[in-house]
């Protein structure tokens, strides 16, 4: 008798651990969410106690390629649609489930110290006592590659070249133009709004017609789908409180 309820004893702590486990959500996130990922997830913990969650951020085009090779995510949050929709191809996320959740949009941004004149645009970049303009890595990350066409479209590509420093992604791209690395950076507007970035400096919203739209699709990676948290959190992001929190940081909202 004693041995049944130490055994049933063991088998519901064994649930609820593997139910607790469950409700963890890990979640990759492209680097322009940091900021705003952030209050989504506050926000949504305080609503759901019992749901926690877990984020990674980096490139969109980093995180494909560790999706690839077994990175246990439940969502990825891309910075554009194409990753997303190639894991839906090669069976690593679930079909029919990837969603537009948000336009992105650049800045160029530059310290409040800087003695350039942040109205000139990117003139800036042609003047002799600009040195150094930091971008995200377009090879993998989608607002380096927005950045690369911005500079074509205004015909600036190849007179910076000698000037240009790569990010992995736009937090490191804002890294270095904070710490001095670079004068001025090629950023989401996202990452300029964040409090400490809108205190540090200020920045010129570039033109939309001058790269490609950045529409930031998310999915459900094979391990999260069938997750009821992970079906709460979509929920929320896509509900009124979640969008709000992404409009206050500078995306356009479907």
């Amino acid at each position: 008798m004693v041995h049944r309820l130490f055994l049933t004893i063991f088998l519901i702590l064994c649930f609820s651990a593997n139910v607790l486990a469950d409700e963890k959500i890990l979640i990759a996130a492209a680097s322009d969410l940091n900021s705003a990922m952030n209050a989504i997830c506050h926000a949504f913990e305080k609503s759901n106690p019992d749901i926690k969650t877990e984020v990674s951020y980096g490139s969109s085009g980093n995180f494909f390629a560790q999706i690839k090779q077994g990175a246990p995510y439940d969502i990825f949050f891309s910075a554009d649609s194409s990753y997303p929709m190639r894991l839906e191809e090669e069976g690593l996320a679930v079909k029919e489930l990837k969603r537009f959740y948000a336009v992105g949009r650049i800045v160029l941004w530059i310290p409040k110290t800087s003695t350039l004149d942040i109205t000139k645009g990117l003139k800036i970049v042609l003047q002799q006592e600009f040195k150094k303009l930091a971008i995200a890595n377009p090879r993998h990350a989608p607002y380096g590659r927005a950045a690369e066409e911005t500079l074509r479209y205004y015909g600036l590509w190849d007179k910076v070249q000698g000037k240009l420093v790569f990010g992995e992604n736009v937090s490191q791209t804002a890294q270095f133009v904070q710490t001095g690395a670079a004068d001025a950076g090629i950023i989401a507007l996202s990452t300029a709004s964040s409090l400490k970035m809108a205190n540090d400096g200020n920045y010129w919203i570039i033109p939309t017609e001058t790269y490609s739209k950045l529409e930031q699709v998310y999915t459900v990676l094979q391990r999260g789908k069938d997750k009821s948290s992970v079906k709460a959190f979509l929920e929320y992001i896509q509900g009124e409180k979640g969008k709000k929190i992404l409009f206050n940081y500078g995306f356009i909202v479907p």
